[in-house]
């Protein structure tokens, strides 16, 4: 008997959530029952106002609560046993890897650190000739390709290096920096040589960054060759296909003289009068360009600063493609996004537990959790149709096929020509790129969109969460940076959510209805915003005014509203922790839920209805990755960066100080004398409101570094405020 590669098992909270589920539900229900009995005895148009907000936002939670339980019902964990892989694969019957790398902007994505994540892959300890990275530079920028031509001749040092002495982090930046500081000298012999290579390679790259030009560190006519196309008429949205084979494993060879991977910059044409289909269009180019140069089967999804952290990762993956009995319906295997830098408390939730570590582990008991974009090992046959023969949708070209055989060198002129034609800005048309074949278009948010259409057609997915995080990635340190990233994913998620491929309709047909649950619950995930929006300050400008809105403390109704709040808390609270999460990680995960309510959420809602509308938006928007010192060492402190005059936080401070005003009305009321038992509810909502803002009033009030919010904004918030205030207190006394 075969050892096994893989095992499988539920969760022991699996039966909880299910009961808790039944015993919420029910409790929902009732909440709407007491909705509609406010409904019916409203007695004025004001009264009757208040009541159907507040159940229109009840109602909305009720239906983003339901949603959520899809990842309730059969979460499970895995474990892969990679040391059995090779007591039953030869390591010559390993499938070819292409690794995908995608980067945008030389300036917002620094090429010295797309450099470390293509060379952390290069290195995987996976066998070289069956290796290639692409790189796709959707900016079309000869400072990206003269980086990766550094990269190239580094990396005939770096890879035998690490091979030779069993380097576990295999991207340079993170090997040196975990070897070397200032005050410590612990580098000797050949680490000393690598490191003064690495910082001049590093050094050139940054200098052609800042100068903008590569001519002066152009030293043969080869390398001359490779920038040849870029002419006075070469600019980033008008430009031909740019490919270059920088390393091509049958001829390069290391200092060793072992193989070297493949490794091939691409970048495809533009045209202002042809739509690009922003990242989905540059990983369809290079599935094409990648399927007549090296065809690999598996094909690995990285973004350009999620660096490898484990060599071995290709074998956690092989250890369920190579399984037979789940191969021929196996999509993909996702792993959870990880990323380096947090800080303690984690103030953005920029680890997204829930989204990357806690929903995919319950999708994973049902046909697989969702494409989280990087990170994420694909079978090549995925893309052309579902995993039945009958299903699969022919290419337009044989050499696009996946079963189709390459036997030409990749630098062959035939091979290259026709890698040139297929990067076209207008190859695609009259074609299934795009709806039945590759990256689907239709949504800002490809990833998603994508594996949402894969189990659609009847593939499985396979979340793998080992020990050691398989890739590392970086964050954004401000708060803006933050929102304008979730904004983006806000309007691509909702471009799903009302289309003809929404979860509710065509999801439920295809999916299931647990599945569907789950994707639905990211679609509409943008619509909390109304309900936080309406708990933000609906109670707290009716508290003001002397008007009381919720049952009492002594109304059998308060058990209920106690209950659901209490209980969704709870077990949100409890599912954190054992993911092997920390309270204050927690508080930070609902606190920026609930800043997210009133920023991201509320503009990228509006961003999708003017879009929708038909007028221009600002479509993708690429997050900055460069650092800047003392924003870096603001967020180590756990200290949030505002920093900028933008709309985005008007709401957000207004309702800070809507929610300090309301709890500080209400309190001098009761010590006045006041009910109490009456204004309970309100008082907490306004408390707690008043908590979760608190480095909003720390950041308008306390601070006096660049990082507090702009005076312009403060002011602006507290007019709006009053404005409010006014306009309330005139309606409510009509």
């Amino acid at each position: 008997m075969e050892p096994p590669l893989h095992s499988i098992r539920s969760m022991h909270r699996t039966i909880f959530n299910r009961i808790f589920a039944v015993i919420y539900s029910i409790a929902l229900l009732l909440l709407l029952f007491h909705h509609a009995l406010n409904l019916f005895s409203s007695t004025s148009i004001l009264s009757f106002f208040i009541s159907i907000s507040m159940f229109i936002s009840d109602l909305l939670l009720a239906f983003m609560w339901p949603t959520g339980q899809g990842f309730r019902i059969c979460p499970v964990t895995r474990e892969v046993f990679p040391e059995n892989l090779e007591k039953t694969v030869d390591k010559k019957d390993f499938p070819d890897l292409d690794i995908f790398i995608c980067t945008a902007d030389p300036y917002k994505e620094p090429p010295v650190n797309v450099v470390n994540t293509a060379l952390s892959v290069l290195a995987y300890d996976y066998p070289t000739e069956k290796l290639s990275v692409y790189v796709s530079d959707d900016g079309g920028s000869e400072l990206t390709l003269f980086a990766f031509m550094e990269a190239a001749k580094f990396g005939t040092h770096w890879l035998p290096f690490c091979r030779e002495n069993e380097v576990l982090d295999r991207c340079p930046e993170a090997y040196f920096r975990s070897k070397y500081t200032p005050n410590s000298e612990t580098l000797h012999g050949e680490q000393k040589k690598l490191r003064i290579m690495y910082e001049q390679m590093k050094k050139r790259i940054e200098n052609v960054v800042e100068s903008g030009k590569v001519s002066e560190y152009i030293t043969s006519e080869e390398e001359h060759e490779a920038f040849i196309k870029w002419n006075k008429e070469f600019t980033r949205q008008d430009h031909p296909a740019v490919i270059q084979v920088l390393l091509e494993s049958c001829k390069d060879k290391d200092v060793t003289g072992f193989p070297m991977p493949n490794l091939i910059y691409v970048s495809r044409e533009k045209s202002r009068t042809s739509p690009h289909q922003f990242k989905a269009g540059a990983l369809n180019t290079l599935l094409r360009v990648s399927a007549v140069m090296t065809n690999g089967p598996i094909i690995l999804i990285q973004d350009c600063d999620m660096i490898s952290n484990d060599p071995r990762t290709p074998y956690n993956v092989l250890c369920y493609f190579m399984d037979a009995s789940i191969r021929p319906k196996l999509a993909y295997v996702q792993f959870p996004q990880c990323f380096k830098g947090l800080n303690k408390n984690d103030i953005y939730s920029s680890e997204m537990k829930r989204w990357f570590h806690i929903n995919p582990m319950g999708m994973d008991g049902l046909l697989g959790p969702d494409n989280m974009g990087p990170g994420c090992f694909f079978t090549r046959r995925a893309f052309f149709g579902g995993p039945s023969m009958s299903l699969f949708v022919q290419p337009e070209l044989p050499q696009l096929s996946p079963d189709h055989e390459v036997n030409s060198s990749i630098k062959s002129k035939h091979i290259l020509e026709l890698a040139d034609r297929l990067a076209g800005c207008n190859y695609e048309k009259g074609t299934n790129w795009g709806s039945k074949i590759g990256f689907r278009y239709g949504s800002l948010v490809e990833d998603y969109y994508t594996g949402y259409h894969l189990h659609s057609q009847g593939w499985i997915s396979i979340f793998c969460q080992p020990k050691r995080p398989a890739f590392l990635g970086d964050i954004p340190i401000t708060l803006l940076d933050v929102i304008n990233q979730q904004i983006r994913w806000g309007v691509g998620l909702l471009e799903v959510a009302f289309s003809r491929y929404s979860p509710l309709t065509f999801g439920m047909q295809a999916l299931g209805p647990l599945m569907s649950l789950c994707y639905a619950n990211y679609a509409f995930n943008s619509i909390w915003s109304i309900p936080i929006t309406t708990y933000s300050f609906l109670p707290q400008l009716i508290l003001l005014n002397k008007i009381y809105i919720f049952p009492k403390v002594s109304d059998p109704w308060f058990i209920l509203y106690a209950f659901l709040f209490l209980g969704a808390y709870g077990q949100d609270c409890l599912e954190f922790i054992l993911a092997q999460g920390t309270l204050t990680r927690w508080w930070s995960e609902q606190r920026i839920w609930l800043i997210r309510g009133l920023t991201n959420e509320l503009f990228g809602s509006l961003e999708y209805l003017i879009k929708i509308m038909g007028f221009t938006t600002q479509g993708f928007h690429v997050t900055s990755k460069l650092v800047d010192d003392e924003q870096s060492k603001r967020y180590d402190r756990g200290i949030f960066e505002f920093g900028v005059a933008s709309p985005i936080f008007l709401p957000l401070a207004t309702a800070a100080i809507i929610n300090l005003a309301a709890l500080l009305h209400g309190t001098m009321q009761i010590l006045k004398g006041g009910n109490f038992d009456e204004s309970f509810v309100q008082l907490f909502i306004s408390g707690f409101g008043m908590v979760n803002c608190l480095p909003v009033f720390e950041a308008m009030v306390l601070r006096t570094d660049k990082g507090r919010m702009p005076i312009k904004t403060t002011l602006i918030s507290i007019i709006s405020a009053l404005c409010l205030y006014i306009v309330a207190s005139f309606i409510l006394k009509i």
